[in-house]
């Protein structure tokens, strides 16, 4: 037989005939043609391809098979070929070799079908993937909605902490009796405890995970700001507020958090939108003004400005730890259970493979802002965010001051009283806001979010350098046009647009820091970046609430001059974010 079948088949045993069930199926239809009584004989064919292969082949069978289907047995089998012709065989060992056969076949068929199985396992086990690209890959879907509503209310908290001062400044110069010095020393406070506490959140933040700051930001400041509606002195007051200054500093660090679970192509639209929710917070502190103080006292106006802070810190159970952080800290398990949890709320999956990244023992070190690739950076925004924060809370603070002193429409104040009387019979300590003032401070909030689609646009279009450059420059002008004489409704008007300015800057900066220093040192980064940037809040106020009483256009100078420096500053950052994708390592 075989070398009938080498004359027709002359590859067959050579193992380059293609197909082995196609030898197997051929040397099968052989033997039986071979055998006297095949005719008589129902043999049992294999089954039909595409039927179900029982696995249950004994295991003697499956070697002795695969020792039948391998070349080299085969070249042995076909040498014995003649002895076994002439021995005549007995209807049991036909039958066993066709078993044998049968079985092969069905052996064969098994292992071509878990072949590509195996083969695509295999693949798989080999892929790897980062965080980016399991972010990116996730994409925009309902986990980011309420990402953005949970974390986008940390500003609600920091607004309403930050704008009490304006509301709550003309009482408790009532009550105390206090000189222009002292009611800025207030708002300085709670800067210093920004400034000294923003560094050490950052630090705290790239050690030990953002989530722990900002949860414990939420109940230090609602904590301290309800002892400050208790605060029996001056005194106790200040040391109070500066000490929701530090809580807030850990509140701000929510902005991190946010901003390392969305992807690229969507933070230039969602980050901006943050705005509204400052908003809010400021509108929220001032209807409360309006409403609270003049029937039960800024005290309780106080006590009611925490709930939003309560609601958040049962709401934040919801947000998990940023998965760039445990990356970094080689916590890789805990990373892919935070992927995970995202995609199955966006209905969305991982990248086929495993989550691999080195883990980055050096987290939270002071020299990489300092290193070659940032210096210059961090130099430069430190001043853009002294400037930021110098310019929005002078527009807050003056406009608070012109409203109350009624300084509107005049270049010198009048210099024989620190205080401009509305009333013949007014107290000199004690104006408090009329329901006018409370309305245009309401008012100017709302420019705060008028003009988020053209943020959006220059960030889209031009980027953030440019948009930071522009910015402050038309900043620097509004500033000098709010001192021109006009009415009360232009007076409105330059201030919607003052704010709406200050406001986008401040947004621009704070996402621009965000991408550009990489995830072991980003915290950290935006840590000093804030510390400085309370520098500008601390002096703001000396400036707006004591130099304001002596000279209005003294006091906005310094704040448009400083807007001038700055986008010269911003124009010479080298680093452009747009589109970036967030670094992990430096």
């Amino acid at each position: 037989m075989k070398s009938e079948l080498l004359l027709f088949f002359p590859n067959l045993f050579s193992g380059r005939s293609g197909s082995p069930l196609f030898a197997l199926m051929i040397l099968l239809t052989c033997r039986l043609w071979a055998e006297p009584d095949s005719s008589h004989r129902r043999t049992q064919l294999p089954p039909p391809a595409g039927s179900v292969i029982l696995p249950d082949v004994p295991e003697q069978v499956r070697r002795r098979s695969r020792a039948f289907l391998h070349p080299h047995c085969c070249h042995l089998r076909h040498e014995n070929a003649a002895e076994d012709q002439r021995s005549a065989p007995t209807s049991e060992m036909t039958d066993s070799m066709k078993t044998q056969l049968v079985s092969a076949i069905h052996l064969q068929q098994v292992e071509m079908q878990e072949k590509p199985t195996g083969n695509s396992q295999g693949n798989n086990a080999d892929e790897k993937f980062t965080v980016e690209q399991a972010v990116e890959t996730i994409g925009f879907g309902r986990f980011h909605v309420l990402l953005f509503v949970i974390m986008g209310s940390a500003n609600i908290v920091e607004a309403m902490e930050i704008m009490l001062l304006a509301v709550v400044s003309p009482e408790i110069r009532c009550e105390w009796r206090l000189e222009d010095w002292q009611v800025a020393l207030v708002s300085t406070m709670v800067f210093v405890g920004f400034m000294v506490c923003g560094v050490l959140a950052g630090y705290i933040a790239d050690r030990y995970g953002r989530w722990k700051v900002v949860f414990g930001g939420y109940v230090w400041s609602a904590y301290f700001s309800l002892l400050t509606s208790f605060a029996p002195t001056y005194g106790w007051f200040i040391f109070l507020r500066s000490m929701v200054g530090c809580g807030v500093a850990g509140v701000s660090q929510g902005f991190v958090l946010k901003t390392e679970f969305i992807p690229a192509k969507y933070r230039a639209y969602l980050l901006p939108l943050g705005t509204i929710f400052w908003m809010t917070g400021s509108m929220l502190i001032i209807l409360l003004g309006m409403l609270v103080v003049p029937t039960m006292g800024w005290r309780w106006m106080i006590r009611l400005s925490i709930t939003p802070s309560i609601i958040l810190i049962f709401l934040f159970k919801f947000i998990p730890e940023s998965a760039r952080y445990n990356v970094s800290a080689g916590k890789v398990d805990a990373a892919v259970k935070t992927l995970q949890r995202i995609a199955r709320m966006n209905r969305a999956s991982l990248p086929p493979g495993r989550l691999v990244e080195p883990a980055l023992r050096e987290r939270g070190s002071w020299r990489i802002l300092f290193s070659p690739t940032f210096r210059r950076t961090s130099l430069l925004l430190w001043y853009s965010w002294f400037v930021a924060s110098f310019a929005y809370y002078g527009s807050v603070l003056s406009s608070s001051e012109l409203l109350e002193k009624n300084l509107l429409c005049v270049i010198n104040a009048d210099a024989e009283h620190q205080v401009k009387h509305r009333h013949e019979s007014g107290l000199c300590y004690c104006i408090p806001f009329g329901s006018s003032d409370y309305q245009t401070l309401l008012i100017s909030s709302l420019g705060e979010v008028a003009l988020v689609p053209l943020n959006i646009v220059l960030l889209n279009v031009f980027g953030r350098r440019i948009s930071l450059t522009v910015l402050q420059l038309l900043t620097a002008l509004l500033f000098m046009m709010v001192n021109i004489c006009t009415t009360m409704f232009g007076f409105t008007v330059l201030l919607f647009l003052l704010r709406s300015l200050v406001s986008m800057n401040f947004n621009v900066v704070y996402i621009y820091t965000a991408e550009v220093y990489p995830t072991i040192a980003r915290s950290l980064g935006m840590g000093f970046c804030t510390s400085f940037s309370r520098i500008g809040g601390m002096i703001a106020p000396f400036i707006a609430q004591v130099l304001m009483s002596r000279s209005v256009i003294q006091a906005l100078t310094p704040f448009a001059v400083a807007c001038v420096i700055c986008a010269l500053g911003n124009f010479l950052l080298p680093i452009e974010t747009r589109g970036r994708a967030l670094l992990q390592n430096s």
